[in-house]
């Protein structure tokens, strides 16, 4: 087990509620069509004057409080993000400038919607080599900016959110039993932003033909997150010797209903112990497990010794899963 304790955890939302009857007057869709093939009936969505690292560094001040410690305290700062602020530098260097600190690491993780499993792996190693005692594992997007608003496909399914989880070295009681995490590249065509980089720089073109918003070839994603979801929950629950039955919350990224379900009855895991945020928020992208486990913490779902099975799958196209005890 890599030993380590959430001690704090904090999200934010935007207020504004974008609902599907919303979405009704702007393409041709319904709530009934959105809510049987995603299960989402509303999202948040952030104002033109949001970025990324507001809401995470909102979502910081939050969880240090529940903590009991000062953002100044931290000596690490993980933003798991696939909207940054900026290129460069890392949204996480934003989040800095925001809070009012300087000192720690900051640094992004760019992993799609697994970017906070690939986050909160990572701090886990830093915590057990010794290189990080405070680090504030953050999930983060404002994926309203990227999406086309004219394109029914993609633009029912997302929304804007920051979770954060603040992660110490833990007491030998809690921590990751287990965890896997990998990636094929040879899919990256499925789920991507073509344009705004060093393959496609920004232009009048790319402009026009809208190749800075998220394309994605829906059928195919479906099929792939299924398997990698699941299979990397089950292969997390075996190296951690772990039965469904021990399983307190099985907390998946929460894209799309159908996904969810498919690799929730991989595990044999009850539907009663699969907390759902979806329908209230939308795809939120690396935010949507952080996000899930501060309302889960809240509503007073998980205690001290839970066994708590996270999974996801994300653009990439990567996949992460870990099991956590509490």
């Amino acid at each position: 087990m890599k030993s380590i304790k959430i001690v704090g955890t904090g999200s934010a939302l935007p207020e504004k509620v974008l609902t599907n009857f919303d979405l009704e007057k702007m393409v041709d869709t319904s709530d009934a069509w959105i809510v049987e093939r995603t299960g989402i009936r509303q999202r948040r969505i952030a104002d033109e004057n949001t970025a990324t690292s507001d809401l995470v560094a909102i979502a910081i001040e939050k969880a240090c409080a529940q903590a009991g410690l000062k953002p100044a305290e931290l000596d690490t700062i993980i933003v798991a993000t696939s909207t940054p602020d900026t290129v460069y530098p890392a949204t996480a260097c934003w989040v800095q400038k925001r809070l009012g600190i300087a000192g720690s690491a900051a640094f992004d993780i760019s992993a799609g919607c697994s970017g906070f499993l690939f986050a909160l792996e990572v701090a886990a190693n830093l915590i057990v080599a010794g290189t990080a005692k405070k680090v504030a594992v953050a999930g983060g997007e404002v994926m309203s900016k990227v999406v086309n608003w004219k394109d029914r496909a993609t633009c029912v399914l997302f929304g804007d959110g920051a979770g954060v989880a603040i992660v110490v070295p833990g007491d030998g009681k809690s921590g990751i039993l287990s965890s896997n995490w990998g990636c094929d590249g040879n899919l990256a065509p499925l789920l991507y932003q073509p344009a705004g980089g060093t393959r496609l720089p920004t232009s009048e073109k790319t402009v026009k033909e809208m190749a800075h918003t998220v394309h994605m070839e829906g059928n195919q994603v479906f099929k792939h997150a299924v398997r990698a979801m699941g299979g990397a929950a089950l292969k997390a629950l075996s190296e951690a010797r772990i039965s469904a039955q021990d399983v307190k919350l099985f907390i998946p990224h929460q894209a799309n209903m159908r996904i969810m379900e498919a690799a929730r009855e991989r595990t044999g895991i009850p539907f009663e112990k699969m907390f759902v945020v979806l329908d209230r928020y939308g795809n939120m992208s690396a935010a949507t497990i952080p996000v899930a486990i501060d309302e889960a913490r809240g509503q007073g779902l998980i205690q001290d010794g839970d066994i708590l099975l996270l999974t996801a799958f994300g653009t990439g196209f990567t996949w992460a899963a870990a099991v956590f005890r509490w």
